[in-house]
């Protein structure tokens, strides 16, 4: 069953204005230290360009788990980006990833739910969508 959906775009060269601004603490406050690291070793040697769709990717997991509970009061009143985690295996498939707080309020919610992650670029943008699937609604 499908239980919520979310889509997010980035406008790259907002979001490398926003990274250049050294006084920022977005990269640390928003990004676990494996993101970062990945971002860093791309061979493309872009890692602005990297973060952004994984930003794009932790805000569509916000959205779909907020249309996951429709008509309710989120779980949490605040999230930290860094329990959203998107990493890829050997052959660049993305894979969204909970922990602390976010992981405990979706068990608490519901046994088992399984996040969908499409991550792609285009141009000036980086988008994701997350699909959340479960056997029941969160309650």
């Amino acid at each position: 069953m499908i239980l919520g959906t979310g889509i997010d775009v980035v406008h790259l060269p907002a979001f490398r204005d926003q990274l250049a601004d050294r006084a920022s603490a977005f990269v640390r406050a928003t990004f676990t230290v494996g993101e970062q690291a990945a971002a860093e070793a791309r061979p493309d040697k872009d890692p602005a360009r990297h973060l952004a769709v994984r930003f794009a990717a932790k805000e569509a997991f916000i959205k779909a788990w907020a249309g996951a509970r429709w008509g309710r009061p989120p779980l949490l009143a605040q999230v930290d980006l860094r329990e959203i985690e998107i990493v890829c295996d050997a052959w660049e498939r993305p894979r969204l990833i909970l922990h602390g707080a976010v992981a405990t309020a979706i068990l608490a919610a519901q046994r088992a739910v399984t996040a969908h992650v499409s991550l792609t670029h285009d141009g000036d943008h980086a988008s994701a969508v997350v699909v959340l699937e479960g056997s029941e609604a969160l309650r």
